[in-house]
């Protein structure tokens, strides 16, 4: 896109549309912009627009917006690239842009620039750094925080990286190098700032934001560790540091909310600074402790209850929780500072606030995120009692006695005005709640405030029993919420007396109150006992059963509960305990299939489709277990639904359908009725196979019908499309575990004469992929479908059919792959496949048998010898990380297993059941027909390790090789 008038005046009218209130030229525009993008320079002319001082402020920030996003997705893009001259011309101009800006441009800009920064500094952009620096000098001569702010601000954002990444070498040599060129300029800037707020500077508000990206950068460059520049100069930044958290500053705290907030995001700064230091340099730390923790407590003193001052509070409590644990916990022993924290610091910030409450009528999901799911670990509540589990560490005692005796408080003041003082209540039931421990590797939480069965009758119970179910609901919440954390403790036959309570709560207006109904339900059904056993059984389930049923789906029609994950997934939890009738099969198929016809025009929550799918594939199960003849009634509710979803190509349930769908085929017995083989052939239509997230379902699909299916599949061309798929998805790296699950079925379910046409494709399409790539994953597939043909059709079979396609080729194959990488096999049903199919090579194969190929034979003796004898960590190198996989934003489609719908995993060698009693046996049966012959090729070519881990073999299972 060459740069002239006609560019400008065509970009400019693009951005102008984009900001339109009419979506039709607003569409226009943004389809104009997409299509101009793929030219050559298209960034450099934005970038150039949002430099045009001509052109209207709204105009250059929607450019700035677009030049961003454009980055975004194109800097490291190797399917769409901006090439290299035009991105060497952008980072010429963009540093001076950027600080020549207005402000909302700039902000834009200085992340557009950390977003080159992400994938070139410093390697491939050595200029940026010294580029900032000067102009860092430049700005501070003159005063000029506008500029100064936002070259700190691109600081920051380029230097996150040392917060995030792994310490490696070169993580390191890159940090050498910003704090050789950044660590004495953001000092001197820090230092001149701090003089200019001493001096009583009339703008404080530019100073305060520069002090605060000044904390955010230190934080950055101390993060992996100490430097040397930090450490010498470590008392010039502790003092300005402290200075923040006790100087007021009048001019900023008495002008306004925002006022407030840029002291409080500073001062929030350097507290994460000062606990930064606490938990790694402790140390070179502890001269200061002192000052500041008096200065934090102090602080902490005359902090509001404001939500607005959450940050600060959560901060500075962090610090004072990470000096409880350290060995400099004494701070703490002083006589009554541990009460004092408790009713100056804990009680305050644990107390429910106006904030609390509006978020859990008005925003439930999150409530429950924060409250239930434990994501709360930066709200003033969890943290509190954080800092109390931390001085607990060392005073557990001290701490036991005084917050024991405080729940007592709250509770008396409740008892005393339970309409006024529930608020107390719910205070003592969040500390049990949350001071509760976990021991590692435990599952069962226990506490020592209370005695829980007690405090369950006395406290809980009254909740529970309640008439009102809609009455207090925030006490209902902490009730059900204490049941269910404590579950594991409440003894059976206690708990079962409230199950009708549970059921009644499910009717609660409350979103929180019923989904946490619900989640109390579904997981008192996952509770087991010592020996494993389910502790809640059918029995349990049965008498409450339909008007359980009745809520839950009652539920979904309460406001703003249509899409109740929690409810969803105790409906899957209850049709997988109960015992499932026909007439409630009928009732719940009905229920939850008028729910995916009502999901299927606007999917939009990711989790409760998936227990509602869930729950499908549960009743189906269950229902068929007890009644075979149930599958008709289940086709008939679910195939109009499901064909809504492929035909109305409702693309995020195409997975789950096909899942289902094959679910449904093993239901059934052969012959399968005609519907299902209309089915098949959409199933044969290459565009079926072309979206990725459909595979492994698809795969899953094709299995069930090759295995109920047989004789139909051989008939016709069917077999040499479903080949065509298999040898599709070999070829893919992503899918060639999934094309072999495909060629397995085959193999294992159809006759051989079907498939004997197609042998030597097979093979060639095989060996070609393995002359590609010889990955590890690859190589296994290939071994478990050797194994499995040689089991189904012998050896020789393998033998010849390889052979046909290229002389002596298997014996290639069995040196090059099959006997190094035998020892690779993981899983049991696998590893009893290719010890079995090994041992039968070297005990039937005429080939093997041949005094030609008596290293290869005892070479293989020496393989399954390893995979037999061996623990899998000894034999398998770790595999690779899987690449780190971001979460998406939004919906995208993906592949999601359905638990309930997965198919059982078939053992094809049922009659073996020890394959090491089967090698061993096996090989003393060869040895007794040609006695003499074998123990010297063991000598020769199995490892000394190996052939004292035969003799033990042997020895087990009474056998010998002569």
């Amino acid at each position: 896109m060459e740069w002239n008038p006609q560019t400008l005046q065509f970009l400019s009218e693009c951005f102008l549309h984009t900001l339109s209130p009419s979506p039709e030229p607003r569409r226009r525009a943004e389809s104009s912009l997409a299509e101009a993008a793929d030219s050559p320079n298209y960034a450099l002319a934005v970038l150039r627009l949002v430099a045009e001082p001509s052109i209207d402020d709204q105009i250059r920030q929607a450019a700035a917006v677009n030049f961003k996003n454009h980055l975004r997705l194109r800097w490291a893009n190797d399917d769409a690239p901006i090439s290299d001259p035009e991105k060497e011309q952008i980072k010429t101009l963009i540093v001076p842009l950027m600080l020549s800006a207005t402000p909302k441009i700039q902000s834009q800009l200085s992340e557009a620039l950390a977003l080159i920064g992400h994938h070139d500094f410093p390697k491939s952009w050595p200029s940026l750094l010294p580029e900032l620096v000067s102009n860092l000098h430049k700005a501070s001569l003159s005063s000029d925080y506008a500029s100064i702010n936002g070259i700190l601000g691109t600081a920051n954002s380029i230097f996150k990286k040392f917060r995030f990444q792994y310490k490696t070498n070169d993580l390191l040599l890159d940090l050498k190098y910003c704090l050789d060129n950044f660590a004495a300029p953001l000092l001197d800037i820090f230092l001149k700032t701090a003089s200019l707020i001493d001096a009583g500077a009339a703008n404080l508000r530019p100073l305060f934001e520069s002090q605060r990206l000044c904390c955010r950068i230190f934080y950055s460059l101390n993060f992996q560790e100490l430097p040397e520049f930090f450490e010498d100069h470590m008392k010039e930044w502790m003092n300005e540091f402290r200075k923040y958290l006790t100087t007021g500053y009048p001019a900023l705290e008495s002008s306004g909310a925002d006022g407030v907030a840029l002291v409080d995001e500073l001062r929030a700064a350097v507290c994460e600074n000062i606990n930064l230091y606490m938990e790694k340099n402790e140390e070179e730390f502890q001269g200061f402790l002192n000052d500041f923790a008096l200065a934090v407590w102090t602080l902490l003193g005359n902090v509001s209850q404001s939500s607005s001052r959450d940050r600060l509070a959560i901060t500075a409590i962090k610090f004072l929780t990470t000096v409880s644990t350290s060995v400099h916990h004494t701070l703490f022993a002083s006589d009554g500072v541990i009460p004092q924290i408790c009713q100056c610091i804990v009680i305050p910030n644990v107390r429910l606030r106006d904030d609390d409450e509006e978020l859990f009528e008005m925003n439930y999901i999150e409530f429950i995120r924060r409250d239930m799911e434990g994501s709360d670990l930066d709200t003033r509540r969890r943290i509190a009692c954080e800092l109390l589990k931390g001085i607990a560490t060392h005073y557990g005692d001290a701490v036991k006695s005084i917050v024991s005796a405080q729940i007592q408080s709250l509770l008396s003041s409740y008892a005393a005005n339970p309409a006024t003082n529930w608020k107390d209540k719910d205070c003592a039931i969040y500390l049990v709640v949350s001071l509760a421990t976990k021991k590692a590797g435990a599952s069962v939480v226990s506490t020592e405030l209370v005695d829980v069965q007690s405090f369950f009758e006395s406290v809980i119970v009254p909740e529970l029993q309640s008439a009102d179910v809609n009455g207090f609901p925030m006490l209902k919440a902490g009730a059900l919420k204490f049941f269910t954390m404590f579950r594991m403790q409440i003894s059976k036959h206690v708990a079962l007396k409230f199950f009708p309570d549970l059921v009644r709560y499910l009717t609660a207006e409350s979103n929180v109150v019923h989904s946490y109904a619900a989640s109390c339900i579904e997981k008192l059904l996952l509770v087991k006992d010592e020996g494993g056993g389910a502790r809640y059984t059918s029995r349990d389930i049965n008498p409450i059963f339909p008007v359980l049923m009745n809520n839950l789906f009652s539920a979904f029609k309460l406001p703003e509960s249509e899409e109740n994950q929690y409810v969803m997934k105790c409906i899957m939890r209850v049709l997988a305990v109960a015992d499932i009738s026909v007439d409630v099969s009928r009732v719940c198929i009905e229920g939850l299939g008028s729910l995916l016809a009502e999901v299927c025009k606007n999917p939009k929550n990711p989790i409760f489709n998936h227990y509602l799918f869930e729950s499908v594939a549960t009743l189906v199960r269950r229902a068929c277990e007890r009644d075979s003849s149930l599958v008709s009634v289940f086709e008939a509710s679910l195939f109009p639904r499901l064909e809504i979803i492929l035909t109305n190509d409702v693309t995020e349930f195409f997975p789950y359908t096909f899942q289902l769908l094959a679910q449904l085929v093993e239901l059934n017995r052969p012959p399968i009725p005609p519907i299902y083989m209309q089915i098949f052939e959409l199933l044969l239509s290459p565009d079926t196979w072309k979206r990725a997230s459909n595979v492994p379902a698809l795969v899953r699909l094709l299995q069930a019908f090759l295995q109920k299916a047989p004789d139909e599949i051989s008939q016709g061309d069917r077999l040499t499309k479903v080949l065509g798929i298999f040898d599709t998805l070999i070829q893919s790296s992503t899918t060639s575990e999934q094309g072999f699950y495909v060629l397995n079925t085959v193999v294992e379910s159809l006759e051989y004469n079907a498939i004997r046409p197609y042998i030597s494709h097979i093979w060639a399409a095989l060996f070609r992929e393995l002359q590609k790539r010889r990955t590890v994953k690859l190589i296994k597939s290939l071994l478990i479908f050797m194994s499995l043909f040689l089991i189904k059709h012998g050896c020789d079979n393998v033998v010849n059919t390889m052979n046909s396609v290229q002389s002596g080729i298997f014996a290639v194959i069995l040196n090059q792959f099959w006997i190094p990488n035998l020892k690779l096999i993981t899983g049991a049903i696998e590893l009893k496949l290719t010890a079995v199919a090994s041992t039968k090579l070297i005990c039937h194969s005429k080939d093997l048998l041949d005094p030609a190929a008596s290293v290869s034979w005892g070479k293989m003796v020496d393989s399954i010898v390893t995979l037999l004898s061996r623990p899998e960590e000894d034999r398998v190198a770790e595999e690779p990380d899987m690449p780190d996989i971001t979460e998406n934003a939004g919906y995208t489609t993906t592949f999601v297993l359905l638990y309930n719908a997965g198919k059982k995993e078939e053992d094809p060698l049922k009659d073996i059941r020890d394959p090491k009693e089967f090698f061993v046996a096996q090989l003393s049966g060869l040895s007794a027909r040609s006695p003499g012959i074998y123990p010297k090729i063991i000598t020769e070519n199995v490892d000394p390790a190996n052939q004292a881990a035969l003799l033990q073999l042997c020895n087990m299972y009474n056998l010998s090789i002569v």
